[in-house]
Formats: structure tokens, sequence, C-alpha cells
């Protein structure tokens, strides 16, 4: 390895949204020198990197992505770390790199967990994680009010420092169908406006309508009974195909249902650009579903005992020693997320959802489903989002909004396929791991 090389270059530095508990240049210092008490001890985003030595660290939260890559340069590993695939990918490219990078050789920082990177020897060390969130599990009483109302506290709470950061006089959307989750962050980000002093008024819900939608018709039901139908607009697009090889290329991920959901959601955002092009922030109300573990299990693997006996699992998947985690794209809503995070920054939306907040996953973990539910745990009828936004089995729209993972997975393959072509064209110049610049020849 030659010496005096810094081995990693961060291409998009240090982040934090709605952070609380330290400053982002004590956490930073903090992921460097590997104190996860410091960590635990914040609320809110942030997205991490920093390097001690030979020893690159990595942490993240569920609501800000990273990724990392190891190419090899200067005789040795070079780590390189982003949000995004096709980023380390350009950046890979400038530097005549491309013919080494494969999407799937790169890796995605598991949320909650600090990652500890030896940039030595070669085959490239194996990461060390260490958790920096531990909830307490099931510690509730067996009270439903007493439960929702720490629950709603808790979501009050995560919501004022990231309005507090906002300009006062700015304008806030909200993805809103009236289902649960969305009615409450409508109703609680209202209240938390109005204790920071500002004007609940400034705050509009927006529905996305294709044609008979569900979610539009419960919307309007649910905010005429509010008395706020003046805070209240249906999105309907000037056109209504859902470009589901688009969603793919901008979330860079192929499960199926979270392609579908991103493809509505650049549907939603791309109308409302085009209607108020100073429009900004942007609530939703992601991540309410995997707290309360509100999805069926009827159509996945899952059991009842698996998701009471894995109560991070919504969240982080099986987890990272688990044979079915998956280091390119990690679990859960860690995974996921990406759903709502890049089609929002593709579209010049800065999204944020309160029940991704670790002190509100917290209340949520506290819950004693067991106890509560008895044995059985009743399942609900659910309604995605990309379900509820044509009428269900009755249009074109529906039909093509729907797809499977074999076939988002072909695409994603394709689409890199041609990227990776640009990489190993015969006249573009490959870089050896071995070449050293005559600058850092000593």
């Amino acid at each position: 390895m030659h010496p005096g090389v810094h081995r990693h270059v961060d291409l998009v530095s240090p982040r934090a949204d709605a952070l609380t508990g330290a400053p982002l240049e004590a956490l930073l210092a903090a992921v460097r020198t590997s104190d996860t008490a410091a960590l635990s001890r914040t609320d809110g985003h942030f997205a991490l990197a920093a390097r001690e030595g030979n020893t690159v660290r990595l942490a993240r939260t569920i609501g800000l992505p990273l990724r990392f890559f190891v190419a090899k340069m200067f005789h040795g590993p070079f780590l390189v770390v982003s949000d995004r695939i096709d980023t380390i990918f350009e950046w890979c490219l400038s530097e005549n790199l491309g013919w080494q990078f494969d999407p799937l050789y790169t890796r995605m920082v598991p949320a909650h967990h600090l990652v500890e990177i030896e940039q030595v020897g070669c085959p490239d060390p194996n990461p060390v994680y260490r958790r920096f969130f531990e909830p307490e599990i099931a510690t509730g009483p067996a009270d439903v009010v007493a439960l929702g109302a720490d629950y709603a506290r808790a979501t009050l709470r995560a919501l004022k420092p990231w309005l507090a950061a906002i300009p006062a006089d700015a304008r806030v959307a909200l993805a809103f169908s009236g289902g649960i989750d969305s009615t409450a962050v409508l109703l609680l980000a209202r209240r938390a406006l109005e204790d920071l002093g500002r004007d609940p008024a400034r705050l509009f819900a927006y529905t996305l309508d294709l044609g008979g939608g569900a979610d539009a018709a419960q919307a309007e039901r649910t905010v005429a009974a509010l008395g706020l139908s003046a805070q209240w607009e249906r999105i309907v697009p000037s056109h209504t195909d859902l470009d589901l090889p688009e969603a793919i290329r901008v979330i860079e991920d192929y499960h199926p249902l979270d392609v579908e959901c991103a493809a509505a959601s650049l549907l939603l955002l791309r109308a409302l650009r085009e209607r108020r092009p100073d429009l900004r922030y942007l609530l939703d109300g992601d991540g309410g579903d995997e707290n309360l573990k509100s999805y069926p299990v009827e159509d996945s693997d899952l059991t009842i005992s698996s998701v009471l006996k894995n109560p991070l699992l919504y969240q982080e998947g099986w987890g990272i020693d688990a044979i079915k985690h998956s280091p390119t794209y990690s679990g859960g809503l860690s995974r996921s997320y990406v759903r709502t995070f890049a089609p929002a920054r593709r579209t010049g939306f800065e999204a944020f959802s309160p029940f991704t907040v670790r002190s509100v996953i917290a209340s949520a973990a506290r819950i004693p489903f067991a106890s509560v539910t008895g044995v059985k745990m009743p399942v609900a009828p659910k309604r995605r989002f990309q379900d509820g936004i044509t009428a269900t089995g009755s249009t074109e729209a529906h039909r093509r909004s729907r797809t499977s993972k074999a076939w988002c997975r072909q695409v994603f393959l394709d689409q890199w396929k041609e990227r990776l072509n640009v990489a190993w064209e015969p006249t573009r110049r490959r870089r050896s791991g071995n070449e050293i610049p005559n600058e850092l020849v000593r």
C-alpha cells in the first residue's frame, strides 16, 4: 500500500436532517472515533463517513441513504462513498476505473449501525458492524390509549426540529391519502407549527388521482370532516402513465412494491412541481406501517411469530447476520425508504417522515404487541399508495402499474449493461490499481 494516501473519497459530505442532541461536527467526530454511545444520544437523521488512519467508518439512519464501493488504487483498496450507485460509477469513470465497477459490488450502510472498514489488505476484509440504536422492546403498558398517546407525542416531537429548520413563510406539502398515517402527520404537523408560533395554514395536503382513485375519495372525506378542505388539493396529472423503468433508474432498486410506489411518487411530485415551482418541503407518512406492523402477512413469507420475535424486522430487515440480508441493499425500511428519498430529490424536494425518526421507532417498539393483540394478531386490509391512485382493477392505468420482481430486476440489469458498456469501450483508458501518479512517487 502506498504510504500517505487518503484511501477514501466522500462524494456527498456529512448530512443531517431534524438532528437533535449534538451538532453535526460532534457526530462526525463520534463516527471517526467509533463512539456509538454519542450517536445513540441523538435523534433525527444523519449520514456520515470519517477516516482515522487506514480505517474508514460510516453510519446512517433510515432517512438518509449511504453507500460505498471499494475500488483498487495505489496498490490497495480505495473506498468511494455516496448516496447513489450512479454517482459512484460516474466517479469511477472519471478516474478511468469504470472497468472495475459493478452495481452489485456496492454496499448500502445498514441503518442504525456504525460500519468500520479497514483499508488494508487484499482481498478486502469484511466490515465490522456496531449498533448504536437499541430501543427497549415491549416494555409499555397493555393500554392502547396510553400507547397511542405516547406514540403521538413522540411523532410531534420529531416534527418540530424539521419544521423549525425551514423558512417560516415556506409552504409545506404533505403526500396525503386520508389514511391513518398521513392524517396523523397532517394533524400533528399543524399542531407543531402552532407550537412554533407559525401559521398551520402553510401546510397543504395533496392527493394523486389517476381516475376513480380510492385515496382521493377517502382524502376528500377526511379533510371535510376535519374542516380542512381549503388545505387540500386533488392532483390529476396531464398524463397518467406510470413510468416503471424510470422509477427503477431513480431508486436504483428492483423490489416491485418500491418500484410501483416510486413511479406513483414521481408522477405526483412532478405534477406538484408544475403547479408550484417554489415548493420545496415535503412531508409524508412513510414508516407508519412499519412501526405498527401494519402489513398483511398472507402475501409474504412472514408469519405472525417471525414479526413478533423480530421487533425491528420492518425497519431493518432480518438483520446483518441473517442469510436473507443483502449487503447491496440492506433490509426493511432501511432499504426501501429510497422509494421516498430518491423521487423527492430527483424532483427538487426535501422529504421527511417523522415515523422514520429513532425516538418514534422506539416508542412503537415499546408497544407489547403480543399483549395488546393476544396470541392471534388481527390483520386489517391495507391499501398501498400505488393501489389507491386508480380505480382498482378497472382501468388500464392500474393494470400498467403492476409489475413483478423478475421484470424489475431484468430492467435494472439492462440499464446497467448499457452504462457498463461505456466503461469497457476499447478506446477508453483503463487505469490499473497498481498505477501510482507521478506526484505521489517519492
